[in-house]
């Protein structure tokens, strides 16, 4: 049964988790509008989504760090984030447009909240078919 509950709501979980690490990321790089030679961040959310499915139907290749110092991917753990291109970087080397960091926020936090309420309809679903 829990294989079963895993195949229903597994994409909605992933999407919700990668959504939430996206927002701390939107908002660190707000936070950080005035701290001098700050680089703006972000990740490809269909990418990390293709690779946290990839890895939830066990379809992808566990990574080994063999020295704690190693970079990569970590299972489970926040997508890669890149530096993101820069627009027009101010006098102090932060590249942390507020414009683009408040839409992009927004716009997350939007669909976050949609895939709370789709996640949500299943799940009332789910109970009425249980409770017959």
């Amino acid at each position: 049964m829990a294989g079963r509950l895993d195949e229903a709501l597994g994409f909605h979980e992933q999407a919700l988790r990668l959504r939430a690490q996206r927002q701390q990321l939107l908002a660190t790089n707000i936070a950080n509008a005035d701290t001098p030679h700050y680089k703006a961040q972000d990740f490809d959310f269909a990418q990390a989504m293709k690779a946290a499915m990839a890895g939830a139907a066990g379809n992808a290749q566990e990574l080994r760090r063999t020295h704690p110092a190693h970079q990569g991917p970590v299972p489970g753990g926040m997508p890669q984030a890149q530096p993101r291109p820069v627009v027009q970087a101010s006098r102090d080397g932060n590249t942390v447009d507020l414009d683009i960091e408040r839409s992009a926020f927004t716009e997350n936090a939007l669909r976050y909240e949609a895939g709370v309420t789709i996640l949500s309809s299943k799940l009332k679903g789910l109970s009425s078919v249980i409770q017959g």
